[in-house]
């Protein structure tokens, strides 16, 4: 089940392509103490001290956006080794390309036809849904995907029990043949 914290991205701003100059833009995204502690809870970590974004916007194909940036936050987090909290810096660049869907308008269909020759090495462009993209929540993805899924605090190691120092070692293998019945074989 989904919480309501989900259905909501954590950090947004909405920015339109009719808003987009042709020149371009630059958009700067920091994130306030409410945004940074939404952020902290949908990642689960104890904290985001602070997140920016320092991106460029400019208009791609025509009905499109190409976005150019970088990420930095400073955040604390869980060592899996050692449980001790720690704080820790990331950085991450940002490169998005927003179209419209193809049904969208039979101009952008013919247009997306005209130049859908991608590489393979080339993502797909996200959805420019309803003419604007949410930057807050593609800056808050980026940050997601940005987080070390195993954090280790610098200089701590895993020191595995061993037999003798007082910690009991069991084989897996053990405990499963603890649940084979007597009689069976």
């Amino acid at each position: 089940m989904k919480k309501m914290s989900d259905l909501h991205p954590p950090l947004s701003r909405r920015l339109a392509l009719a808003d987009t100059p042709p020149e371009g833009l630059e958009v700067d995204i920091n994130a306030t103490q409410a945004e940074c502690a939404a952020l902290a809870a949908h990642n689960d970590l104890p904290a985001v001290h602070w997140l920016r974004a320092e991106l460029r916007a400019q208009r791609w194909r025509g009905d499109g956006l190409k976005i150019d940036g970088e990420l930095r936050a400073s955040v604390r987090q869980a060592c899996v080794a050692t449980m001790e909290e720690f704080d820790s810096e990331v950085v991450e660049p940002i490169h998005m390309r927003f179209a419209p869907p193809l049904e969208e308008t039979p101009r952008s269909r013919s247009k997306h036809e005209e130049s859908a020759e991608l590489t393979l090495d080339e993502d797909p462009p996200d959805p420019l849904i309803g003419g604007s993209v949410d930057l807050g929540a593609a800056v808050s993805e980026h940050f997601t995907l940005a987080l070390d899924p195993y954090p280790r605090k610098p200089g701590a190691h895993f020191v595995e029990p061993q037999p003798g120092d007082g910690a009991q070692v069991i084989s897996p293998f053990a405990a499963l043949g603890r649940l084979k019945s007597p009689g069976k074989a």
